[in-house]
């Protein structure tokens, strides 16, 4: 690990995480990456019991507000979720992910609020889409109607239907 960079785990907070494609690359551009993402993202959350709050899956890097898995260490679902999809996408490339991940500790309403909010507004802020309703790879619209996608957001909408 870095110099200078502290994991704070086990703690029982959610987590901002941010991790990107080996170099910055558009590996996730196209539809069927990230649907394939998706996938891998929810049989995840089932087989680790992590909570998803909000996602985004931009073309070159993802962006997760996670709780922390029931049963095993935050890094090692996140070595499932970069593993399975490399294996599922990165064809005759090398790398599909940079080896590193940032994680930030979520301990506040106003936290969890500000990365819902940048979440759900970074394809508007990177251009590619006007609205946030708009971008079809996010929470966003589980957010704003209730509807169900490929990943299960807990919400108070899912917390409802329980």
């Amino acid at each position: 690990m870095p110099s200078g960079l502290e994991r704070r785990q086990n703690t029982g907070q959610l987590h901002f995480i941010t991790f990107s494609c080996h170099h910055r690359s558009p590996y996730l551009a196209h539809p069927e990456p990230k649907d394939i993402l998706e996938q891998v993202l929810e049989r995840t959350r089932l087989s680790h019991q992590l909570s998803v709050f909000a996602y985004v899956l931009m073309p070159e890097h993802v962006h997760l507000l996670l709780s922390e898995p029931h049963s095993y260490p935050l890094s090692s679902t996140l070595r499932v979720i970069k593993g399975e999809s490399s294996k599922l996408l990165k064809g005759n490339r090398e790398h599909l992910w940079q080896p590193r991940y940032y994680d930030f500790n979520v301990f506040t309403t106003e936290k969890f609020v500000e990365k819902v909010r940048y979440i759900h507004r970074n394809p508007v802020t990177r251009g590619l889409v006007s609205k946030p309703e708009d971008y079809r790879w996010s929470s966003f619209s589980h957010y704003a109607t209730g509807q169900p996608g490929t990943i299960e957001i807990e919400s108070h909408w899912t917390q409802d239907r329980r």
